[in-house]
């Protein structure tokens, strides 16, 4: 299997900054204005109820996974470390995940159980995309916690597995068994520690590619959880995803994978994983570019733009925000911002 390399621009400029090129697709000119102001209040939101320490009142807020989706909300915006009107947040963010490393290399606070490698997988992800961005001393940290993280993903995947889970994640450093909603944090991660130049082995990645592909029907282009089937409305994102940063574009199943998606769009709202299934499809059709993020976004937009709360956030419950809901509602929404190289689209894409 070739994985092909994926061309990324340079993070860290502000939204001010951002070239019109990047923005130039109709669907985003259309709720543009909507859009903007929206991410805004999103991230005053985040600022606002952000604790001293960099966590977050409510289900999960202490989790490192939380705070790194709150910190990596703010960098999609063109929010960096160190300078501007946001930095004492993302700093805030980083300080926290740094100082949760345990000695195997679990970076390992606020979290337990069934959420470990979860959160461990979006922190490492998080500082991978904080790399280069801040100053010598806190870069020398960051690169000794980030090694150190890379290597348990690398570990836990190679732990021995049944056929049918090898190349994948599960909840813990130590599981036997793989799913593919862990297993696609684990795999962004290698993935972004390999543009920032990580030795990470390329049969590493070729191995997860292949346990991502054991789980999609090619027929239908639906992804599932432990099979081809299982919670496909929230999961079908996240497989294309990863096989798109992966460099797999112009699969006939990719596009079928599209298809499916603005098919069962609307079946997500309201379901109990309804702001991870938006990321995901968010991202992943951004991928696919042309009519399946047009489509897409527009629906997106429209459904989510009228239900942010008058705190600024996103949330389950009534007319309150929450970090977690609001942290992937501003991912899902500053995609065409293209500020996280994570997810930078290859630009051989055919945009019509």
């Amino acid at each position: 299997m070739k994985i092909l390399p994926v061309i990324i621009l340079v993070a860290g400029i502000t939204s001010a900054a951002l070239c019109q090129s990047t923005l130039s697709n109709s669907v985003f000119q259309k709720h543009r204005t909507e859009v903007e102001d929206s991410v805004e209040r999103g991230l005053k939101f985040l600022a606002t109820y952000q604790k001293p320490d960099g966590t977050y009142d409510g289900n999960h807020g202490k989790s490192v996974g939380i705070v790194s989706l709150a910190g990596m909300a703010f960098l999609s915006a063109g929010h960096t470390p160190g300078y501007g009107q946001y930095a004492k947040n993302i700093d805030r963010c980083l300080d926290y995940v740094l100082g949760s490393q345990k000695s195997n290399g679990l970076l390992d606070q606020g979290s337990s159980g069934n959420g470990l490698m979860y959160a461990h997988n979006i922190a490492t992800l998080f500082l991978s995309e904080c790399s280069g961005m801040i100053d010598p001393d806190q870069q020398h940290t960051l690169e000794k916690v980030l090694s150190q993280a890379t290597e348990l993903i690398l570990r836990s995947q190679a732990i021995s597995k049944q056929d049918k889970h090898k190349g994948g994640w599960r909840y813990r450093p130590d599981s036997k068994d793989s799913d593919l909603s862990c297993s696609g944090w684990a795999l962004m991660a290698l993935r972004s520690a390999k543009l920032n130049g990580a030795q990470i082995p390329d049969d590493a990645i070729e191995s997860a590619v292949e346990y991502v592909l054991r789980n999609h029907d090619r027929k239908s282009g639906r992804f599932g959880y432990h099979d081809p089937f299982g919670h496909s409305e929230t999961l079908t994102g996240c497989g294309l995803l990863c096989l798109e940063l992966c460099g797999l574009h112009g699969m006939e199943s990719s596009f079928r994978a599209g298809d499916y998606i603005l098919q069962n769009r609307k079946s997500l709202v309201r379901r109990s994983h309804e702001f991870y299934g938006n990321y995901y499809n968010a991202q992943a059709m951004f991928q696919l570019g042309g009519p399946w993020w047009e489509k897409y976004a527009d629906w997106m937009y429209e459904e989510y733009l009228s239900r942010q709360y008058e705190d600024g956030g996103w949330g389950r419950s009534k007319n309150r925000g929450d970090a977690y809901t609001t942290s992937m509602v501003l991912l899902s929404f500053t995609v065409p911002y293209r500020q996280l190289p994570i997810y930078q689209r290859d630009e051989t894409v055919d945009e019509n």
